[in-house]
């Protein structure tokens, strides 16, 4: 490593996500969603690696600008459409698929002169309530869209599943059987599961999916892990020791001084902290991976460094890595143990973690 914390990106593992994701819904074309810098994974090797999906999704225009300026040719939804018309017309020039939510970008289209622009997908609203046109609006938009010069081929219909990652929620089946009710007729492909309805809803597959976590190799419940699903985590955080050193009976470590030895221990100190994007808020007895078993995190989490018990590991030494996550540690679980979810550990790694990628 050339710095004191590094994350390892597996490709390989991507591409078995996919293999999984595609063998989940096999009727189904993929989506692979890529926003947020590919969930913390790097958006444009990511969208090398997801080369084979129907589809990449990204959330806003200057993702989509960053693929196109690497070469990436593949299909590319923007997932927020454009609220102006500089964006639509920068939308046209990257070749986009635009998704339409309200009124003044169905506006927009009617107004672009460019024949054949787009491909676009409407958003219908069933429950998430955030974007997305009401169901009793649907005919009117899709005559709109039909009769719009830009647009070209027939608009397709999506929605978006607010509980999906509770299997046991009543909602999700509410959602599914709305949005089949008021498109079954339509004669439009259809798109409505995310993660979370790929693996706990067969009847939200529809005619695409659009896996998120689940490509990365992380289960979108509430339990379990990747793994339970087939899955392989991509991501494998890291850091160095950085110094050993010998807490005696009484004397507290970090700030804040929350953890006190109650007998003389060994500690290490490792080059990562909440500036790298580890949680500041884990407690003591949190678990990082050395040498392929478990130490415990002693005392807070710092901007710059984290602190690890090592009754269990007599021969750690400077320079020995350290797993915050990976396979042998399912980012699941930390996340559990941060009050917090994995999507959010996996974005929030930080500029300053080297990223190295591995096939």
């Amino acid at each position: 490593m050339t710095s004191f914390c590094s994350a390892t990106i597996d490709t390989s593992a991507l591409k078995h996500n996919l293999q999984i994701i595609r063998s989940v819904a096999p009727r189904s074309r993929v989506m692979a969603v890529i926003k947020a810098n590919a969930y913390g994974h790097g958006i444009v090797p990511v969208a090398r690696a997801l080369a084979s999906a129907d589809a990449l999704a990204v959330a806003r225009l200057a993702e989509a600008r960053q693929l196109r300026k690497a070469g990436i040719v593949s299909r590319v939804v923007l997932l927020e459409g454009v609220n102006l018309r500089t964006e639509l017309e920068q939308a046209a020039q990257l070749g986009l698929d635009l998704v339409v939510h309200n009124d003044e970008q169905a506006r927009m289209l009617e107004d672009f002169e460019i024949s054949d622009a787009f491909s676009v997908w409407l958003k219908i609203d069933t429950g998430m309530n955030r974007l997305g046109i009401a169901a009793a609006d649907l005919n009117d938009f899709l005559h709109r869209l039909r009769r719009c010069a830009s647009v070209r081929n027939v608009p397709r219909l999506m929605s978006h599943l607010a509980n999906a990652d509770d299997r046991d929620d009543a909602k999700t089946p509410s959602q599914m059987r709305e949005f089949a009710a008021i498109t079954d007729t339509q004669g439009c492909e259809r798109t409505l599961a995310n993660s979370g309805g790929l693996f706990g809803w067969k009847g939200s597959h529809f005619d695409w999916v659009r896996p998120g976590i689940a490509l990365y190799g992380i289960t979108p419940f509430a339990t379990g892990t990747g793994a339970d699903l087939g899955l392989r985590p991509a991501m494998r955080l890291q850091a160095r020791i950085i110094a050993l050193r010998r807490v005696e009976p009484g004397q507290t470590v970090g700030y804040g001084g929350n953890w006190r030895a109650p007998v003389s221990t060994r500690i290490a100190v490792a080059g990562i902290g909440y500036g790298d994007g580890y949680p500041r808020h884990l407690d003591n007895g949190a678990p990082v991976s050395l040498h392929g078993h478990l130490a415990p995190l002693l005392g807070r989490v710092s901007m710059d460094m984290i602190t690890i018990g090592l009754d269990d590991h007599p021969d750690a030494a400077i320079g020995d890595e350290v797993t915050l996550w990976g396979r042998e540690l399912p980012v699941e679980q930390v996340a559990r143990l941060a009050g917090t979810i994995p999507y959010e550990l996996l974005c929030g790694v930080t500029q300053r973690v080297d990223v190295r990628y591995v096939t």
